[in-house]
């Protein structure tokens, strides 16, 4: 059992007579997707959720703005549960692309791939059937700001611990350059999101957690962990929010995503050589250890992902998406010539 473990096993035990039904706020946070690269030249080529029935990758043939042939893009996403989203109405998943009918900025699935959440064109957020159907403004952008990377936190009700069912959104806003931590109900309609409040663990010389600059939520996991990075000091946090928010500073780095399975560490990106790179941090009873799951990196990889069974981890690159080994026993290999957000649909 690792440190980690062991410390929210105790906080649990330390602080459950003051939980309460309403300490159902967890957190994380995340900065501003940029939309560039999209692609909506291709409208023919998309299809429904239901995508090809080809389990191996696929071409689909493209029309530049001029109306000619482009070469066929591989479209590797069939049967993975790998998604792309770019900023366009069109989300790369199962082979094919399917019309949300909407704008889709920074796609998140929820645990049981059921629904999505995303920011739309107007800044709102919103979740929707897998098919971009039944849409719902879960909550209304006030106008002058900027939300983006939304993350799923849920959690089934703890009785033992007397804490309550949690089915959260967290993103990150930006207001007037500055970057906060926001959460808000996956059921609200037309809800009023809240500013997270950010706590530590408890001990000598710890400092406490910037509130602001925070950026790239990501949670996970069955007991309310995430993960966030701040933009101002350059760090990755992790967070414990089972029974209260605490959180502490962990290595250096930017846009973490967390494993599936519970203390089993995240993925993130730092430079390196010229280069962002992919790291895994794994916790331990000695203190966590990082390893370069592309060090022989000859380009930028970025925006990770963990594969729902945490076995893989897709990242973005600038000639389209990879997957790699989640434990780098292996080179990234390219399977889709998409560009744009990688998630997993479970």
């Amino acid at each position: 059992m690792s440190v980690r473990t062991r410390n929210r096993r105790a906080a649990a035990v330390a602080v459950v007579a003051s939980v309460t039904a309403g300490l159902g706020l967890v957190l994380t946070g995340c900065g501003p997707e940029d939309a560039t690269g999209a692609d909506d030249t291709n409208p023919t080529a998309t299809s429904s959720a239901n995508g090809s029935a080809n389990g191996g990758a696929t071409s689909e043939p493209t029309k530049g703005s001029d109306g000619k042939a482009q070469p066929a893009k591989l479209n590797g996403t069939a049967k993975s549960g790998l998604t792309i989203s770019d900023g366009s109405r069109f989300v790369v998943m199962n082979g094919t692309r399917v019309d949300f009918g909407t704008v889709v900025r920074d796609l998140a699935w929820s645990p049981d791939g059921r629904k999505a959440a995303f920011v739309d064109g107007d800044g709102d957020l919103v979740v929707s059937a897998p098919d971009g159907s039944s849409r719902t403004i879960v909550a209304k952008n006030p106008g002058n700001e900027n939300w983006s990377h939304p993350t799923w936190q849920v959690r089934a009700a703890d009785t033992a611990n007397q804490l309550p069912k949690l089915d959260n959104i967290f993103f990150a806003g930006r207001k007037d350059g500055v970057s906060r931590l926001y959460g808000v109900s996956a059921t609200a309609h037309n809800g009023t999101p809240h500013v997270l409040s950010l706590g530590h663990e408890s001990g000598e010389d710890v400092k406490e957690l910037p509130q602001a600059g925070n950026v790239w939520p990501n949670a996970a996991g069955k007991y309310g962990a995430a993960v966030y990075a701040n933009s101002d000091d350059g760090k990755v946090y992790v967070r414990d929010d089972y029974l209260r928010q605490q959180g502490a500073a962990i290595t250096q780095g930017s846009e973490p995503a967390p494993a599936p399975v519970d203390d089993d560490g995240f993925v993130f990106v730092r430079s390196v050589g010229g280069h962002d790179h992919l790291f895994r941090e794994t916790p331990g009873d000695n203190g966590p250890t990082f390893k370069d799951l592309t060090p022989n990196a000859t380009t930028d990889y970025t925006e990770p992902a963990f594969s729902p069974d945490g076995r893989t981890v897709a990242a973005r690159t600038p000639a389209g998406i990879v997957t790699l080994p989640a434990d780098g026993s292996a080179a990234p290999v390219k399977v889709s010539d998409y560009t744009g957000l990688p998630a997993y649909r479970a």
